[in-house]
This record gives structure tokens, sequence and C-alpha cells, in this order.
């Protein structure tokens, strides 16, 4: 991994120190996200490795998704909280480019396994009697590999192409962490290029999945329209709203920073926008999950009852 050094070992996170007074709740805020995202989504993953009526293809990938929140929280958040609780706004050079490589890669790999995500869905809704045969285990495994091997390559294409180009002593990162937008724009040269593959990776990374997840859905629609029932509506709602609600937050703001990096909009509130999919949004995710969604509810209290009955026979 080359790393280009001429900001003298170190980067500023600029971020919001314009606004100290928003440092102090962001601080608080951006703590509690954080916690309820580990204890969330840890929560998620025992839930469904320890019960086995949630062993089934979509807890699966369900899993995979809350670890990829967990990792994807904890590459960015601590350093956050870092810079907003004192005056060092620092980040070092191997510091920022273990966080863009890392960050980049969960990002991308959530992309892809939420489109996996709605193919699942599809094959429940419209397959229901094939779909333990479509949605076999080597199948999920090799989905859900595609989704890693896929934020694995797209990093490090695109991080070791940003780390690299000639920054001639810029060391101010307009931003709270270091990602591929704002670390181009430190460029001393004609990023043109570079812009055209950002927008290039986007597509491919961000509206591929997106295409094919508003397929499973038309298919799904199309589905449900021809059944007409009141009962399979409300099991496709419980089975589909929780996926598409995720979805619609995820895709709705990482596509605002990727799809347009320097359109105005972007430029202006793009540190908020990050903060929604880097902070907020993988706390809601476990809620939405549990919130919306018997099965996990019911797999905690299941979980619950089993604990306290050890407790009464220990206790005897």
């Amino acid at each position: 991994m080359t790393i280009n050094n001429s900001s003298g070992g170190h980067f500023i996170l600029v971020g919001f120190s314009d606004q100290p007074q928003l440092e102090k709740i962001l601080f608080v805020v951006v703590l509690i996200s954080y916690l309820l995202t580990l204890v969330g989504n840890t929560v998620i993953i025992l839930v469904s490795c320890l019960d086995s009526a949630l062993q089934t293809p979509m807890y699966y990938f369900l899993t995979n998704l809350s670890f990829v929140d967990i990792c994807f929280s904890t590459s960015i958040v601590p350093q956050l909280l870092w810079n907003l609780h004192g005056p060092a706004k620092t980040i070092t050079a191997t510091g920022c480019a273990i966080q863009l490589y890392v960050s980049l890669a969960l990002g991308s790999t959530e992309c892809v396994l939420l489109a996996v995500m709605a193919f699942d869905r599809y094959a429940a809704v419209c397959r229901p009697l094939h779909y333990a045969t479509v949605m076999h285990p080597r199948l999920c495994q090799f989905l859900a590999g595609i989704a890693w091997l896929s934020g694995v390559g797209n990093t490090l294409i695109q991080g070791t192409i940003t780390l690299r180009l000639p920054r001639c002593g810029n060391h101010r990162i307009y931003h709270f962490i270091c990602e591929v937008p704002a670390m181009i724009k430190l460029a001393c040269v004609d990023i043109h290029a570079n812009e055209v593959q950002l927008f290039m990776a986007s597509l491919v990374l961000l509206l591929l999945p997106l295409a094919l997840i508003l397929v499973s859905y038309g298919y799904i629609a199309q589905a449900l329209m021809r059944l007409r029932s009141a009962l399979t509506w409300g099991k496709a709602l419980g089975t589909c709203g929780s996926h598409l609600l995720v979805v619609v937050l995820f895709y709705g703001t990482i596509t605002a920073v990727y799809i347009q990096p320097n359109s105005s909009y972007a430029h202006s509130q793009g540190k908020f926008i990050t903060l929604l999919y880097t902070v907020v949004i993988p706390t809601l995710n476990p809620l939405i999950y549990t919130l919306r969604n018997k099965d996990v509810k019911g797999a905690l209290k299941r979980l619950v009852r089993k604990d306290n009955t050890r407790e009464k026979i220990l206790g005897k």
C-alpha cells in the first residue's frame, strides 16, 4: 500500500470545528447512537445464531448486515468522537488510509448485500414452494461472498488510486472522515479522471444494486397484485417492509454524496448526510428489523424465557 506522505505524516479532519456548540451536541448524539448500534446489531447476530427458527436465508443475510454495520460504525465513530471531544482534529496518514480502505469496503459490501437480500425476498414471495430449493445454503454463502468480495475489490481500486494522488502539502480534509470524495479534493493535479472513475464505480456499486432491488420488488408487487389477498399482503409487508425501509434510508443518503460529489448540495450538506449513513442508519437498522418483525421479537421472548427458566432451576 503506497501512501502519499506530502502532508507531513498526518491529516487535519476539519469536520464541525467551525461550530463548537454543535460539536458538543454531536458528541452526545454520536456516542449514544454508537452504543445502540453495538448493542442492537449484536443482539440480532446472537438471536439469529441461537434461535433455530431464525436459521434461514433471510436471517443469514441479516446477520451479515448487522456485522457490516458494527464494523462500519467502528471504523468511523471512535475517531469522530475523539475529534469532537478535544481540540486535536488530526489523524495519522496510516490511520486515514486504514479508515478509507475499511469504511469504503464495508459501505460497498452493504450496497451489494441489500441487493442480495432483495433477491431473497423475491424468492420468498414469488417462489414460496421452491424457496428452500432456490435459496439453499451454498447459494446463500456464495451470494454473501460476492457482496464481501465486491466491497474489498472496490476499496482496493478506489482507495489505492485516491491515496496515491499528489497533494502538494494539502492536509486539511473538510470532512470528519477520510472518504474518497473528500480526499480527492486535496489533490494538486487535475482530478477529472478520478471523478469519472468515482462516478463509474458509483454506477456499478450503487445504481446497479439499486436497479436489481427495484426489479425484485417490481416482481413482488406483480405477484401480490395477482393474488389480491389481504392476508398475503400482510405477510409480504411483514417480510419485505423492513428491508425496503432500510434500502430507502441507506441509498437515499449515500447516493447524494457519491453520485454527484461536486454538486452544491453534496458540498454544503455532505457532512450531515454522511452522518446519517455512517452513524444514524446503522443504529436504526436493528430497531427497524426488531420492531417490525414478529419473528425476531418472538425469538427474543423465547430466549428471555429460557434464561428465566434456567435461573429458576439454578435457584432451586
